[in-house]
This record gives structure tokens, C-alpha cells and sequence, in this order.
């Protein structure tokens, strides 16, 4: 306990909070993992994990990040057994219907991205009604990645400036990078800056192909609902450490 008490005090004296990542991504891996190594059904990981969210979303708004985006569901999640597939439906719903309750006074602002198509209406009007809700709250931007994959995201940023290619309103030669950004899901927000990924994997698995080309990558052994607040100030940390160039010298 005391330990860990005077490694928190010496992270906390040596994070530079002028240097802070302004977006983070998370691919919170390991939840069937935890749960199997407890002898638990994987549904007790995914419910312990959603509460290891909770406590990261709330330190990260605390030290003043301003987007954090996680990876919830993925499009190639629905191969999961059905079972598994509908309990995350329904944890996800749950994480949306009480969002007010459970993030009250944290002053973060909710919202999705990903493909709706797939999803059910109940999730579809939840997802508008939630966004909505928190819609004018000025902290932590947390995008919930649901039922996204990178290069889905993609090819819709595609198809929305084939729309604009085919009303008129832009020349295919004259297509930068800023368009494709404007049609992203995270249009308007900074790229991630800093990945962190649990469970000891090194993959990106499809997550925020475009906006991670230049962000730092930090893997990390522990599985994510062993992930705690002060793992992220350590990622935060290594973040710091490393010199970015973005491909200059």
C-alpha cells in the first residue's frame, strides 16, 4: 500500500501536464482472459471491464485529456457467439441509459461512432438520446466505438465525398486530406496522439486506422479490467518520453 502510495506521488510529480496527449485511444483487450483465469463466464470480464472504464474515463477528464476514444465493439465482434454478442448489446445499453448517473458531476460529453446500420433501433435511439444529453458539456469528448472498424470507416468517408463528387460540389483531383478527415467519424477532432492497448497484444485489430499513423504506441502486459488510473498515468508517462517527429528529423 505504501508503495504504491509513493509511486502515485512520484508519477503525479513527474507527468508534464503542458505535455499532455490531447486524444487518446483505447483497444481494451483481455476481458475473456480475466474472466477465464477466475473461473468466471466471459460476460463477469466484460462487466468488470466496463467498470475499469468508468474509473480511466474519469482520470483521464480529471488531468485534463481532451478526447479519449475506446474501442467497444468492433464490426468483426458479431462473429463472437451469440450469447456473448447480445450481453455486450446489453452492457453497452446499460452504459448509455445510466451514462448521467454513472459519470454525474464528471462532466463528459458521450458519443458513438462507428456504423449504426447494424444495430438495433432501441441502440440507434439511445446512442441520439445520450449524445444529446451530453451534448453541452465542455470536458473529456469520450467517442464509445460501436460496431467500427477502420477501414469501414474509410470507405464511408469515401462514399460521402463520392455523394459530394457526384452533386458537383468537388473535382476527384482536388480530394485532400482534409476531405477525407471531414468525413471521418471523428470529423473535427485531433488525431490519437497516444494508443494504448492492454493484454500484452501488439496489433492494431482494425481500430483508427487513418487517425494512429503518427500517434505513440504503448502495449501494456495487464489485461484490462486490471487496468487502473495509475497504469494510465504511466502510459502517459512513456507518451512524454519519446521524441516525435512525425517524419522529420
Amino acid at each position: 500500500m505504501l508503495f504504491d502510495f509513493l509511486r502515485r506521488k512520484k508519477t503525479e510529480h513527474e507527468i508534464d501536464m503542458s505535455r499532455l496527449p490531447q486524444h487518446i485511444g483505447v483497444i481494451m483487450d483481455g476481458n475473456g482472459r480475466w474472466a477465464k483465469k477466475r473461473g468466471l463466464p466471459r460476460s463477469a470480464g466484460h462487466k468488470a471491464g466496463a467498470e475499469s472504464l468508468k474509473k480511466i474515463v474519469t482520470e483521464a477528464n480529471n488531468m485534463g485529456i481532451k478526447y479519449i476514444t475506446v474501442y467497444a465493439f468492433s464490426t468483426e465482434n458479431w462473429k463472437r457467439p451469440q450469447a456473448e454478442v447480445d450481453y455486450l448489446m446489453s452492457l453497452l445499453m446499460d452504459y448509455l441509459v445510466n451514462a448521467e448517473k454513472t459519470l454525474a458531476g464528471e462532466n463528459v460529453r458521450i458519443r458513438a461512432i462507428g456504423s449504426r446500420a447494424e444495430l438495433s433501433e432501441e441502440m440507434r435511439r439511445q446512442i441520439k438520446k445520450t449524445e444529446e444529453l451530453t451534448s453541452n458539456r465542455t470536458g473529456i469528448v469520450m467517442n464509445i466505438a460501436l460496431n467500427y472498424g477502420g477501414r469501414e470507416e474509410i470507405v464511408h468517408a469515401a462514399r460521402e465525398l463520392g455523394k459530394q463528387i457526384k452533386a458537383g460540389m468537388l473535382e476527384p483531383e482536388n480530394i485532400t486530406e482534409r476531405d477525407i478527415e471531414e468525413n471521418l467519424y471523428t470529423a473535427n477532432q485531433p488525431d490519437v496522439d497516444l494508443l494504448i492497448r492492454t493484454s500484452g497484444e501488439q496489433r492494431l485489430s482494425n481500430f483508427m486506422l487513418w487517425q494512429v499513423s503518427y500517434a505513440e504506441m504503448v502495449f501494456v502486459n495487464k489485461l484490462w479490467p486490471d487496468f487502473k488510473p495509475q497504469d494510465l498515468r504511466e502510459c502517459i508517462l512513456a507518451f512524454q518520453g519519446r521524441g516525435r517527429r512525425f517524419g522529420g528529423i
